[in-house]
């Protein structure tokens, strides 16, 4: 009999929680080979078809689930009250450095996919690979390059600008070229670009907006739209995106949101499963005072709606934005939960609904055979102890064992 592989590795659990809703396996064992999971489900089942010689790691009463999946952040900003200015105060090298801790703090934070959507000079391709090769830890990136908008329009200091269909359409070959996972179009204007359009009023029409989806959709990519008002929304819909960011329905300055449309839509996004990411952050909670409590509560409120209505709907931060910190990802669950959503519903949007609006549903999301080793180990039970979400005992990213506290304890045989 020959020796079991170095990366062999067979977990043990008090509870593992797979990633189909309602699914829960108590006195479990998962094994890891090559960083795919090879067996999971009862211990003694598990055990019993795994080579006894195996290395063990006991996780001593702990859960076991899915990674995290972070549909939405931004590696390039910092996260600070001014994270525009610091981006443009730094060069390239200075900042690819940053992301790669900031990426690092995701994996802390038990996030093992992240879906950059919007970068300069295309940072996040070399950090993507640099993770995918272990060189650097982190969770695995999807890349958007430079979002596209309109001259002046929002973000176009992160070097997107593009007008008219053609100018679009080449645009988004040219980052597709550069090997970007994602297309990401900034349809609507947004709220911290000086003089940019407002983010209810639309930057881009529907031959815009459909030449983007077009384009993504012609080399086997997907497209995410940044889109705040109605109008935009409508297009964006109707110009066939795959994801749409913030999705807020505004209709102006203050807390005016178009229940009227959200309910007009909402069965047409869920018949498409054009999945929603509302971008709930754990620093969220911190602006309430500067935000006021009418204004989220419509937003949850929409989110209630479009979930109610068969919408898929999921997890993402908009990490980098100010007050929203790369670490603080089990926060902004509890948003989805305030919304109306259950606890299993909650966990779905972060990782099995995520992988499959991502595209990613055959490679992670879940824990099963032939998928990606990408879990989470928490001390307690999720669906009684959310709070014990925000705090990981231990990571693992593609098979990769990632101690947040350096404090895993278990025991090898």
């Amino acid at each position: 009999m020959t020796t079991p592989p170095a990366t062999d590795r067979v977990l043990l659990a008090a509870l593992l929680l797979p990633g189909p809703r309602g699914e829960a396996v108590p006195d479990a064992a998962v094994v890891v080979r090559d960083g795919l999971i090879a067996d999971a489900g009862p211990r003694e089942q598990v055990l019993a078809r795994t080579d006894p010689r195996t290395p063990v790691l006991d996780l001593a009463g702990r859960t076991l689930l899915p990674g995290f999946i972070d549909a939405h952040a931004h590696l390039v900003f910092d996260a600070s009250p001014e994270p525009v200015a610091a981006l443009r105060a730094a060069d390239d090298r200075s900042v690819l450095l940053a992301m790669a801790g900031r990426a690092r703090a995701l994996l802390d934070a038990g996030v093992t996919t992240v879906r950059d959507l919007g970068d300069r000079s295309y940072l996040s391709l070399a950090l993507r690979d640099a993770v995918a090769d272990g060189t650097l830890a982190g969770p695995r990136i999807l890349t958007a390059g430079p979002p596209l908008t309109i001259t002046g329009g929002h973000c176009w200091f992160l070097g997107g600008e593009a007008d008219g269909e053609e100018e679009v359409r080449r645009a988004a070959r040219a980052r597709l070229r550069a090997g970007t996972d994602w297309i990401k179009v900034m349809a609507t204007g947004g709220t911290f670009t000086p003089g940019g359009p407002p983010p209810w009023r639309s930057q881009y029409g529907l031959p815009e907006l459909t030449a983007a989806a077009e384009e993504a959709h012609r080399f086997g990519r997907r497209a995410a739209a940044h889109v705040h008002g109605t109008a935009g929304i409508e297009d964006a819909v109707a110009a066939g995106f795959d994801t749409l960011e913030h999705c807020s329905f505004s209709t102006g300055a203050g807390v005016a949101t178009d229940r009227d449309a959200a309910r007009r839509l909402a069965d047409r996004l869920a018949a498409r499963d054009t999945a929603v990411c509302p971008t709930l952050s754990g620093g969220l909670r911190d602006k309430l005072p500067d935000l006021g409590e009418e204004l989220v509560q419509r937003v949850l409120d929409q989110i209630g709606l479009l979930h109610r209505h068969g919408v898929r709907v999921i997890a993402g931060t908009d990490a980098g934005m100010p007050g929203s910190g790369f670490g603080r990802f089990a926060e902004g669950l509890d948003w989805f939960a305030e919304a109306g959503l259950s606890t299993a519903e909650v966990l779905e949007s972060a990782t099995t609904g995520a992988a499959h609006a991502l595209g990613l549903a055959d490679r992670t999301g879940r824990i099963a055979p032939g998928l990606d080793a990408d879990l989470l180990v928490v001390d307690d039970d999720p669906r009684t102890s959310p709070a014990t979400l925000r705090t990981p005992h231990a990571v693992f990213a593609r098979g990769r064992l990632h101690r947040p506290h350096d404090s895993v304890e278990g025991s090898l045989r």
